[in-house]
């Protein structure tokens, strides 16, 4: 096995999108290079009602996919297609916009008035572009969970891991996306494809992602099962964490455990026209997209 040295660290920064929905960006609207096929990340935890509650009204979609994951609270959604349901705690839903869709997500936080969750956005490969829009909605039962001897615990949302597969299924880049829970003061390795772009986000918690002794992120001072950390580094909330090469990553919690999301993909490799929530592969496309929203036939007939 291989390990996959740390390449770069970064905290999530706090930003406002949609109709006033304050949020952090993990990453994103940048060098999509390091993070291919993934193009964007929000981490959108919040407690107050209004700095959530006025949501993501009708907006268009077009070339990617969108990930949304429920951590507590609900998320309802409906599009131009008639689709529409509810998202609820620890639910999933993976929707492939494809050719285009309008859309619309209305969060709603639970009876504490907490909305936690975080959306994902991955690109399509030029040859799915123009696709027919999917949708994958997944409820918070149907998400396997593996527990390990040690009670590391996790979540298989998509991708296959310790040999159990996700529930979502037929993505083009091969991604593979965990919710990981590793116990306090825990010695962890973790398969991850060699091939794959891979990255963590702590979102509770933190850990040194290290297998060397260059230290990242928050420091902590702790004894660690015998072995004195001193001041070490650790990444903790709200902190993203980049791999380089390699086919498993290595870690140690912190005192108070760690949880993370765990995500790698396949790159894609191919040019990106990006303009907000519409994703092409060249500017004529984009260009296209424009006047297919403004002249009403951004939307394809379904067969």
């Amino acid at each position: 096995m291989t390990f996959r040295p740390v390449k770069g660290t970064s905290q999530a920064q706090p930003t406002m999108e949609g109709a006033g929905v304050h949020l952090h960006r993990v990453f994103g609207f940048g060098d999509t290079s390091e993070t291919d096929p993934f193009l964007m990340m929000d981490d959108f935890r919040n407690d107050d009602p209004a700095k959530y509650m006025r949501g993501f009204p009708w907006h268009p979609h077009r070339g990617i996919e969108t990930i949304t994951y429920v951590l507590e609270g609900q998320v309802e959604h409906g599009d131009s297609l008639g689709n529409k349901g509810m998202l609820g705690r620890g639910a999933v839903q993976w929707m492939t916009a494809g050719s285009g869709i309008m859309h619309q997500e209305m969060p709603a936080g639970d009876q504490k008035g907490r909305m936690h969750g975080f959306q994902l956005w991955a690109n399509l490969p030029s040859a799915l572009k123009m696709t027919a829009p999917r949708y994958q909605d997944i409820q918070a039962d149907d998400i396997p969970v593996k527990v390990d001897d040690d009670g590391t615990a996790v979540k298989i949302i998509t991708g296959s891991f310790w040999g159990t597969a996700g529930p979502v299924d037929g993505i083009a880049a091969e991604p593979m996306i965990v919710d990981v829970s590793v116990p306090p003061n825990t010695r962890k390795r973790l398969p991850v494809d060699a091939y794959s772009n891979a990255f963590a986000y702590v979102f509770a918690g933190s850990a040194d992602f290290n297998d060397a002794s260059r230290p990242h992120g928050v420091r902590v001072e702790k004894e660690f099962q015998g072995e004195e950390l001193n001041i070490r580094d650790m990444s903790g909330n709200r902190t993203l964490v980049r791999f380089d090469t390699g086919d498993e990553i290595s870690l140690r919690s912190g005192p108070e455990g760690v949880r993370f999301l765990l995500v790698s993909g396949r790159p894609l490799q191919e040019p990106v026209a990006w303009h907000g929530p519409i994703v092409m592969n060249t500017q004529e496309e984009l260009r296209q997209a424009i006047r297919d929203l403004q002249n009403g036939t951004f939307i394809r007939p379904q067969h």
